[in-house]
């Protein structure tokens, strides 16, 4: 099929990766995408999987420029070049002059992790006839709508941890929103208090896994003991709580291009402090996280844009004009707050997505300093393709004001769960006062909870039977 880049000489450029001796597909080839498919389906065969991690695909390559070295000439030793550890374009990657299909290596370097992302994403499609998942270590404008990206071989350092939140930011950014760093550390050797304080911010990256090279001690939860692994263990069931609202964070990336992890000055442009904050960062517009960075740290100091914010597990809210708090941070805990004025949909956790997805849902009502919010949930089968574009999915709207939540569902709206279908709960946050009567469709209710210290209702719902999907009203009075 002719699908290999060429050397000077018209051959197969051969160079060295893990295998050994090792030739390099033309991902820009006509041919390359039969090519792939066909290598993938044979591979599927072998070893059945869900998904593919490409690496080493910048290209990377343990020789500089290939085995038979590479021509002297312009494109090799052009005018102007970056520093490199030899000197040349082809440190640790293939000669320039290497030949596409249409171009050089000179012009096409950039472009090679993107292209195997798009042939990658295409071959699983078509072998796996469902819905799937390509990490790539080599991106470039675009690869966010083929897979994820994860930020490179890092080190088990403080300083690493820091700095994996303004690369997920980054990436974020430049649209490719399913990313996150190795948790823990890739290089070296970590610490308990490290990959737990690891664990926990890593349970917010969009894309979440703990790894790490060979020869490392393992870095698992389980191979810690209870006061470390119970921490890590919270963080992760807490994650698995939010996956209707990352979720639906991850519908609206597709669909209209927006973040998922996004930094404070998106949400709050005007607020000059927000500018430079790189250790705190934000879900969508509803969540603020506020990780301890520091070794031996029990405080974080974490800074509250105007607004409403209420502690994700207590409930319990406060109103900032815009300003620093120092937050309790104990080894147990992250420090979340939910913003005023948003609903978030939850689900009891399990101990992977598929298990998590058969649960019931609940509702967070996060009222803001006008007693009002809004949010939305979106819903499909989590494994179709295209189910968006093919009006296969779940959409619904809520909005809370005077006192009521109401839930409308698209008219567009044709997917409805088969299992885990229900609402057991609705929890309104900044109830200013007791209610007098709390009503579902103005059917009075009881059993519902308040609690004057938090200002938190609780409204259980599971002997009502409200599906997900449905349009309803509930109301408190005051």
């Amino acid at each position: 099929m002719d699908v290999f880049l060429k050397n000077a000489s018209n051959q197969p450029i051969i160079g060295k990766v893990w295998p050994g001796d090792t030739a390099f597909p033309d991902f820009s080839h006509p041919n390359a995408s039969q090519y792939w498919t066909k290598q993938v389906q044979d591979f599927h065969g072998k070893v059945a999987f869900d998904g593919l991690w490409i690496d080493m695909n910048e290209a990377s390559n343990f020789f500089s420029g290939s085995q038979q070295g590479c021509p002297d000439n312009s494109l090799e030793n052009p005018p102007y070049k970056p520093v490199l550890g030899n000197d040349h374009l082809n440190t640790k990657t293939l000669c320039m002059s290497a030949k596409n299909y249409n171009s050089s290596q000179y012009n096409m370097h950039s472009l090679y992790g993107y292209f195997e992302m798009v042939a990658t994403m295409s071959a699983l499609k078509a072998v796996l006839e469902e819905r799937s998942l390509v990490i790539s270590r080599s991106t470039y404008p675009n690869s966010g709508n083929h897979g994820g990206h994860w930020l490179g071989d890092n080190d088990s350092t403080w300083s690493d941890l820091y700095l994996s939140i303004p690369g997920l930011l980054t990436f974020n950014m430049f649209g490719i929103p399913l990313v996150g760093a190795d948790i823990c550390g890739f290089n070296g050797k970590t610490t308990p208090e490290l990959c737990t304080r690891w664990m926990q911010l890593g349970a917010f990256y969009p894309f979440s896994r703990n790894h790490n090279t060979l020869g490392s001690p393992d870095q698992d939860p389980t191979s810690f003991s209870d006061e470390y692994s119970s921490a890590m263990r919270k963080a992760l069931l807490t994650r698995y709580s939010l996956l209707p609202s990352l979720y639906t964070l991850f519908w609206q990336a597709h669909a209209q291009g927006a973040t998922v992890a996004r930094p404070l000055f998106f949400e709050f442009p005007q607020d000059s402090n927000t500018l430079t904050i790189d250790r705190q960062f934000m879900w969508g517009a509803l969540l603020l996280i506020s990780p301890v960075l520091e070794q031996g740290a029990t405080t974080v100091d974490a800074y509250f844009p105007a607004g409403r914010w209420y502690d994700f597990y207590l409930g319990a809210g406060f109103d900032s004009k815009g300003e620093n708090r120092t937050l309790q941070a104990p080894l147990q805990t992250i420090n979340l707050h939910l913003r005023g004025g948003h609903v978030s949909v939850l689900q009891a956790p399990e101990t992977t997505t598929t298990a998590s997805r058969m649960n019931n849902f609940s509702l967070t009502v996060a009222l803001d300093v006008s007693n009002q919010a809004e949010g939305v949930l979106y819903l499909d089968d989590g494994v179709s393709l295209e189910s968006y574009e093919k009006g296969q999915y779940c959409y619904i709207t809520y909005t809370a004001g005077n006192n009521a939540l109401v839930s409308s569902n698209s008219q567009h709206s044709t997917y409805t769960p088969d299992k885990g279908k229900y609402i057991d709960a609705v929890t309104v946050l900044g109830v200013p006062s007791q209610p007098k009567s709390v009503s579902l469709d103005k059917k009075l209710l009881t059993g519902y909870h308040y609690d004057a210290t938090t200002k938190v209702l609780v409204v259980p719902l599971t002997s009502e039977n409200v599906v997900i999907n449905s349009a309803f009203a509930l109301a408190w009075s005051l």
